[in-house]
């Protein structure tokens, strides 16, 4: 089959690779699309240990199912494999199992022409779903699941919420696409790369600034600050962004620097939320928002062949992407 393969630092080629080899309990997909997350980025800039070259990167797919009980059928993947037995699996967060896997960081990932995974990790979609869509359920799911831990302890509604969004990539646009279809009272969002900014103007979910030059709208008065950055620079502001009382919920791992102002925090009692993934129910929540366009029709989306795979994640790195995602496709589902 051909692949999409990880090789070395900033270098990814496109060549034959054999096909998936299952373990048990495993089924086999063909691939429809997958998305470059920025996970993956990470991996190509070499600040991940885990994903060690050569690997086939890629975890945000659907696609078709050839073999086992679900066999024909169209699904989505849910690429966080856990034990299903210990205690916070059992509880509704599987999303903090101790012995997770995720295919495309020691397993074989999606950016290939078929994809092994676990047969209990498949979520169906609708027949009549585009496989684009279906293939950011699982970042749609990763805001669903961050706007979802601050609903659960906001001492009010988000439509009386001012929210602040640091960063316009895939989870930040998407996070303000979720506060948006929620009711948030007010979204703004900051991004650094100029072309993000306009194609997240052409959404008209959030107002942008660009953080370079200015400091978000309304510094010091947002109840909710959502860090899809995770830089010690973006914690730094969010700590100077938040009201009294409000909360940070940190979603990015971009590094570990710090940046939390621990006396603000604790003398104006303000709420910080880590944030792991997501649930099942956060994935299905996801594919149902998106088959019924709640998060709008998605054109933001940059569409490309397998084969054209390292040319995206070089533009990515330089940023001469205006896309928030850009999603590849089997050569053959295109040509």
């Amino acid at each position: 089959m051909k692949a999409l393969v990880y090789t070395d630092t900033q270098e990814i080629t496109y060549r034959d690779e054999p096909q998936p080899s299952p373990r048990v309990g495993d089924v086999v997909m063909d691939v429809s699309a997958a998305a470059i997350c920025g996970s993956d980025m990470h991996a190509y800039h070499g600040h991940d240990e885990r994903r060690v070259p050569p690997l086939i990167l890629g975890h945000e797919v659907c696609g078709t199912v050839i073999d086992g009980k679900h066999a024909g059928k169209r699904m989505v993947i849910n690429p966080l494999m856990t034990c299903g037995v210990c205690h916070d699996c059992l509880s509704g967060r599987s999303n903090l199992c101790t012995k997770r896997e995720l295919i495309g960081m020691y397993l074989q990932g999606a950016f290939a022409d078929q994809v092994a995974i676990e047969e209990r990790n498949l979520l169906e979609i609708p027949d009549d779903m585009n496989p684009i869509s279906a293939s950011i359920t699982e970042p749609t799911a990763t805001a669903l699941h961050a706007i979802a831990l601050v609903e659960r302890i906001a001492y009010r509604p988000l439509s009386e919420m001012r929210c602040l969004v640091l960063g316009g990539g895939a989870i930040g646009l998407l996070a303000a696409l979720v506060l948006k279809a929620k009711g948030a009272s007010q979204i703004d969002l900051g991004e650094t790369n100029a072309l993000r900014r306009a194609s997240i103007d052409e959404q008209h979910c959030a107002t942008t600034y660009d953080p370079i030059k200015d400091q978000p709208p309304h510094l010091g008065d947002y109840d909710v600050v959502l860090d899809c950055v995770g830089s010690g620079i973006t914690r730094k502001v969010s700590c100077e962004a938040v009201r009294p009382g409000g909360i940070i919920s940190h979603v990015g791992l971009q590094d570990s620097e710090g940046g939390f102002d621990s006396r603000k925090i604790t003398l104006q009692e303000v709420t910080v939320l880590g944030n792991y993934c997501y649930t099942t129910a956060d994935m299905k929540a996801s594919i149902d928002m998106l088959y019924q366009e709640r998060l709008g029709n998605l054109n933001w989306i940059d569409v490309r062949p397998m084969s054209a795979g390292g040319q995206a994640f070089d533009d990515l790195h330089n940023g001469r992407v205006a896309a928030a995602k850009i999603v590849l496709q089997p050569d053959h589902l295109i040509n």
